[in-house]
C-alpha cells in the first residue's frame, strides 16, 4: 500500500510539470521515482498497479479542466464533471501501467535495459491511447518539455511520442547516476545530447516577401454568452469591432471556433431558415474591408428532407471581401459527448446529453485537409480539440504553408486553454508550420514554425494580434515519415535493450 500511495504522489508531481503550472523539472523527478518504484516491484502484479496509480494521479490533477465544462450545461449536475474526470483517469492509467509493466517484464534485471524498455513502451503506449477508441492525447509527457532549450526540437525526428520516450530517457539518467551506473548513464545522456544538437536549425526561415498582414480577433465572450438567447448579435458586433474594418489593406482576418453562431449554410428549404443565412451573410459581410478574407468558425445544418435538421457541421468558412464563401472545411476528429453523443438512444434516456448545446449531433468531415484560398495560399486547418493528434495534422500529399486552429477553450476553465496551446505550439515545432490560433476567451497566439510564441492574448482579455504571415520551415524529418518515426524509434531501444540484457547475462 505504501509503494501505491508513492506512486500516486509521483504522478500528482508529474502532473504540475505541464502548463499552467510548467514545472517541468517536476515530470523528469516523477520519472525518476516511477523507475524506482518499478525496479523494486516484486511481481508483475505489483509492477502494474503502480505504474496504473501513478497515471491515475497524472491525468486526475492534469485533467481537472473536464469537470469545469460540466458547469456549462444544464441538463447534468456540476458534480458529474468530477465523477467524469475520476472515469476517464481510470481508464487512461492502463496505458502508463501497461508501460510499466513491459519494462518490469523484459528490463527488471538490468537498471539500463530497465530505462530503455520503459521508454520503448511508453512511446507505443502513448501513440495507442492517442489512436484507440477515437484516441484521446491530452498530455503526452513530452508536451512538457517544450520549453526546454533543446530538448524540445527532437521532435523534429520523432515527434511528440519519440520526445516522451526522450523525456524517460533523461529520467533514467539520473536514475542511472543514482544507483551509480556511471558507463550506461554516459552513454544515453550522450546519445541524447547528440540528438539535440542534430535537431537545433541551423538558420531562420526567410520571410516572404509577399506576406499578407493578418489580424487575429479574440473577442472575450464567454461560454455562459455565447449561445444565450438574443446574444448572437451583440455577439457578432464585437467581434466586428475588434476586426476594424476602416483599414483598407487586404488582410488575413482570423475568428475563434463557432464565432458565429447562427447557420452559415441551411439545407433546410423554409425561407425562414434561408432569410436567417441571408442576413448572418450580410452582417459577416459589413465586417469586411475589399480584398479581406475572413477564416471563422462556424456551423452547417444539415436536413435529409429539406425541412427538419438531420445533421451538423462544426466548420470553418473562409469568406471573402464580397461576402462569398470560399472554401468549407469541417471538423473531421470530433469530441465524445461534447460534439455527439455516443448511444445516444440510451444515455439521452437516462438523462446524459452533450456538452455543446443541440440535440442534433455533428458529423465529422474527411480528415486533415489543404486548401487553397486567395491571399494567404495554400491553408491548413485544425479545429480545436483535432491539433493534439501528432501526425495527424497536416495532408502530407498537400502541405500547407500554416495551420489555423480557431478552438473554444472558453469552458476549460484555467488549465486547459494553456495546455491545449502547448500542444499547438509542439505541433508547429514537429511539423516545421507556424500555427495560427483564434479563440474566444483566450489563449490567442500566432507560433512560429519552431514552435515558439509570437504573440498571445491571455485568459479572460479582449484584443487582438497583428503580425504579417509567419514563414514556414523545409519539411521536418518527421512532418515527412510522421508516427511511423516514433515507433520504429521505440522498437530500436527495445532491440538495444535486449542486446544489453543478454550481453549482461
Amino acid at each position: 500500500m505504501k509503494f501505491l500511495f508513492l506512486s500516486f504522489l509521483a504522478g500528482l508531481a508529474g502532473a504540475c510539470g505541464f502548463q499552467p503550472l510548467a514545472l517541468w523539472p517536476l515530470i523528469l523527478l516523477s520519472l525518476v521515482g516511477l523507475l524506482w518504484l518499478v525496479e523494486q516491484a516484486p511481481s508483475l502484479g505489483s509492477a502494474l498497479a503502480r505504474g496504473w496509480w501513478f497515471g491515475l494521479g497524472n491525468f486526475m490533477l492534469g485533467l481537472n479542466w473536464i469537470a469545469t465544462a460540466f458547469t456549462f450545461q444544464a441538463a447534468m449536475p456540476a458534480w458529474l464533471g468530477w465523477i467524469a474526470v475520476i472515469l476517464l483517469s481510470c481508464y487512461l492509467a492502463i496505458y502508463p501501467a501497461t508501460a510499466v509493466g513491459l519494462a518490469w517484464r523484459y528490463g527488471r534485471s538490468n537498471p539500463l535495459a530497465l530505462v530503455l524498455w520503459l521508454a520503448a513502451a511508453w512511446i507505443v503506449t502513448e501513440w495507442l491511447r492517442a489512436s484507440l477508441f477515437t484516441g484521446f492525447a491530452w498530455n503526452p509527457v513530452g508536451v512538457a518539455l517544450i520549453d526546454v532549450p533543446g530538448v524540445a526540437g527532437l521532435s523534429r525526428f520523432v515527434g511528440t511520442y519519440g520526445l516522451s520516450g526522450a523525456a524517460l530517457m533523461i529520467a533514467g539518467i539520473v536514475f542511472l547516476l543514482w544507483r551509480r551506473r556511471w558507463k550506461p548513464a554516459a552513454m544515453v545522456a550522450t546519445a541524447i545530447a547528440a540528438g539535440t544538437l542534430l535537431a537545433i536549425p541551423r538558420q531562420a526561415p526567410p520571410k516572404p516577401a509577399d506576406a499578407p498582414p493578418l489580424r487575429i480577433v479574440q473577442p472575450n465572450i464567454g461560454q455562459e454568452e455565447k449561445w444565450k438567447e438574443g446574444f448572437a448579435e451583440r455577439n457578432l458586433a464585437r467581434l466586428g469591432a475588434l476586426s476594424n474594418t476602416s483599414r483598407r489593406e487586404p488582410r488575413l482576418l482570423l475568428w475563434p471556433e463557432a464565432a458565429v453562431t447562427e447557420p452559415l449554410q441551411d439545407a433546410r428549404r423554409g425561407s425562414a431558415y434561408q432569410d436567417d443565412v441571408r442576413g448572418v451573410r450580410r452582417a459577416v459581410r459589413q465586417m469586411l474591408a475589399p480584398g479581406d478574407l475572413l477564416l471563422t468558425g462556424g456551423i452547417t445544418v444539415g436536413s435529409e428532407d429539406g425541412v427538419t435538421a438531420s445533421s451538423a457541421t462544426n466548420s470553418v468558412f473562409a469568406i471573402d471581401g464580397s461576402g462569398r464563401i470560399v472554401a468549407r472545411y469541417d471538423k473531421a476528429h470530433l469530441v465524445p459527448y461534447g460534439e455527439y453523443l455516443p448511444a445516444r438512444p440510451i444515455l439521452s434516456a437516462i438523462g446524459l446529453s452533450r456538452l455543446a448545446p443541440g440535440d442534433v449531433d455533428f458529423e465529422s468531415g474527411p480528415g486533415p485537409r489543404t486548401l487553397d484560398l486567395p491571399l494567404v495560399g495554400k491553408t491548413g486547418f485544425q479545429l480545436c480539440y483535432e491539433i493534439i493528434f501528432s501526425g495527424e495534422v497536416v495532408d502530407r500529399a498537400d502541405r500547407p504553408d500554416f495551420l489555423f486552429n480557431p478552438s473554444n477553450d472558453a469552458w476549460f476553465g484555467a488549465w486547459g486553454p494553456p495546455q491545449h496551446l502547448a500542444q499547438a505550439r509542439l505541433r508547429a515545432l514537429e511539423e516545421g508550420l507556424p500555427v495560427l490560433r483564434s479563440t474566444p476567451t483566450g489563449i490567442s497566439a500566432a507560433v512560429d514554425a519552431d514552435g515558439r510564441l509570437i504573440a498571445s492574448i491571455g485568459l479572460g482579455e479582449a484584443g487582438v494580434i497583428d503580425i504579417g504571415l509567419p514563414p514556414s520551415r523545409p519539411p521536418t524529418l518527421f512532418a515527412r515519415g510522421g508516427n511511423l518515426l516514433p515507433l520504429l524509434f521505440a522498437f530500436l531501444l527495445a532491440g538495444i535493450a535486449i542486446a544489453v540484457r543478454r550481453k549482461a547475462g
